[in-house]
């Protein structure tokens, strides 16, 4: 469940106003390599816009739950991998404009699989992509999810340079 508040803000001309804003404990994104040419991405439907969508997994922190926790916890649940690696890439701010989620971004190697434990109200399908054509599904639109458009170009470009 989100709260939302009001909070007060100051106008350019002085004034004061309301503004609502979502507040969100804030969640994890995750970029699990497969071996280093394939990539796990999730199928979500999304309720909210009606589709079927093509995503990295990710998922919220639990209260208190730093993200470090919640990122193999997430892996585990929604693709069944185990990580033995785990790394801290970046975080942002998802909408600043209204909500104040952070999403924190791990790429996640060295995967073993195991059994998923999706949520009751998850409907997600795994789908092992090679990570040339997820880059390109972000280019030609097949990827619409902002973080995982986000994600996948910050970790093409983190590879691309390591080149």
């Amino acid at each position: 469940k989100l709260d939302r508040a009001l909070q007060p803000i100051r106008l350019a001309d002085g004034s004061i106003a309301e503004r609502e804003v979502v507040l969100h404990r804030g969640a994890v994104a995750l970029v699990p390599m497969v071996d280093p040419d394939r990539v796990c991405l999730v199928y979500n439907d999304r309720y909210a816009v009606g589709e079927r969508l093509l995503e990295v997994p990710a998922g919220t922190l639990d209260e208190g739950e730093p993200p470090e926790a919640t990122a193999p916890r997430e892996l585990a649940e929604e693709t069944g991998y185990r990580a033995g690696k785990i790394t801290f890439l970046r975080r942002w701010h998802v909408s600043p404009g209204v909500m104040s989620e952070r999403m924190y971004l791990f790429l996640c190697e060295d995967l073993t699989p195991g059994p998923t434990a999706h949520q009751p109200d998850e409907r997600l399908e795994t789908c092992i992509v090679p990570w040339d054509e997820a880059v390109a599904m972000v280019h030609d639109g097949r990827i619409q999810d902002a973080k995982s458009m986000l994600a996948i170009l910050f970790c093409d470009a983190l590879r691309n340079a390591s080149r």
